[in-house]
């Protein structure tokens, strides 16, 4: 797909990288968060820590499918689409994954190669 416009509905800049990991773009917040309710339940303690049962509620802040249009948000919000059965392709979530994240030397985060569905 080309030609297409990004919305960053997380609350952070996304930066992607391309091959030997060069700066490709850099895409701003939007202003708009896309969240989702979780739904806690604790179900136990471990040495007095509580463990909760979640499960996710409702997904807010993702706006109608438009034309030439993709939205971002976090990987939970993509989680929780899918979760329900929601399939929006235009909703894409940065891949954090081993392979596809950029971090510093100090080990922080500081981008992504790929985005995904999850």
């Amino acid at each position: 797909m080309k030609n297409v416009k990004f919305v960053n509905l997380t609350p952070h800049e996304i930066v992607v990288y391309m091959k030997d990991d060069i700066e490709q773009m850099r895409i701003p917040p939007s202003g708009k968060v896309a969240r989702v309710s979780v739904i806690r339940q604790q179900v136990k303690e471990i040495e007095g820590i509580p463990v909760y049962n979640c499960e996710f509620g409702n997904v807010e802040g993702i706006p109608e499918p438009k034309e030439g249009v993709i939205y971002i948000v976090s990987t939970l919000v993509r989680q929780a689409l899918t979760r329900r059965g929601e399939i929006r392709a235009d909703v894409i979530a940065p891949d954090t994954s081993p392979d596809s994240v950029v971090r510093d030397k100090e080990g922080k985060t500081i981008g992504v190669r790929a985005f995904q569905y999850v």
